[in-house]
């Protein structure tokens, strides 16, 4: 007998999300393997932050089915044991805790885990070195840089080894050396530990990480006819573009 096949990382199947009179995502159909590492791209408000939103649970779509490793989302009363093991998200925004220092804000996604506070503190500091803040482990949000504070909660989203990230826009305000510390620790992930990656990104830079990008326009998500192609940047920049 043969074995049954891998569900997807994460699927939608005829997702349909309003808001108001606006139709955001319109019976739209998405599939992400394991081990994937995908882009999506498009205009500015074509919902694909809401798709993130949606496939974290926190929001619920309209119509349509969700799932995330075969397990349907948004239709469960663990939601937040549910963000914390299987999901780790990446807010454009960062949302740390200001009076927290670095590995205080990271630590935090691990409380409620069978972890000891010995082994959050190492994790932690393991994380925050691997991005470059060894030397910020003790400081606080506000007197950090904005690229410092994404790097701090693109550190949290990895606390808990989640098997799928959630990314809006997560080098959208790095420099190019912050950048490339977050694209190479993304892609340690997906090649050294099967990590699925869904990045929302208008930024060609981490694009060029992709396996592949994802275009969303008029409530649908479509693969852009020209390939990723990491040596040519011209073609990401092109398949980002909003009016592309």
């Amino acid at each position: 007998m043969s074995e049954a096949a891998e569900p997807p990382a994460v699927h939608l199947d005829g997702v349909v999300k309003h808001f108001g009179r606006r139709c955001v995502l319109d019976h739209a159909d998405l599939t992400v393997a394991p081990g994937e590492f995908v882009a999506l791209v498009g205009p500015s408000g074509a919902g694909k932050s809401t798709t993130l939103h949606l496939v974290a649970a926190l929001d619920v779509p309209d119509e349509g089915i969700i799932t995330v490793l075969g397990n349907q989302v948004g239709h469960h009363h663990h939601e937040s044991r549910y963000r914390r093991r299987t999901v780790g998200m990446i807010f454009q925004l960062h949302n740390l805790i200001a009076r927290l220092s670095a590995r205080q804000n990271v630590e935090m996604a691990m409380f409620g885990t069978d972890l000891t506070r010995r082994q959050r503190v190492a994790r932690a500091e393991e994380l925050l070195d691997e991005l470059g803040l060894s030397e910020l482990i003790d400081a606080r949000p506000p007197t950090m840089s904005g690229g410092e504070r994404q790097r701090v909660a693109i550190a949290r989203a990895l606390a808990n080894r989640p098997p799928v990230i959630l990314a809006d826009e997560p080098t959208g305000n790095l420099d190019d050396e912050s950048t490339d510390v977050a694209k190479r620790v993304l892609r340690r992930l997906v090649d050294e530990e099967g990590v699925t990656v869904l990045a929302v990104s208008h930024d060609t830079r981490l694009n060029q990480a992709a396996d592949r990008l994802v275009r969303l326009e008029n409530g649908r998500f479509e693969v852009p006819a020209d390939p990723v192609d990491p040596a040519d940047p011209e073609v990401l920049a092109r398949a980002a573009r909003p009016g592309a």
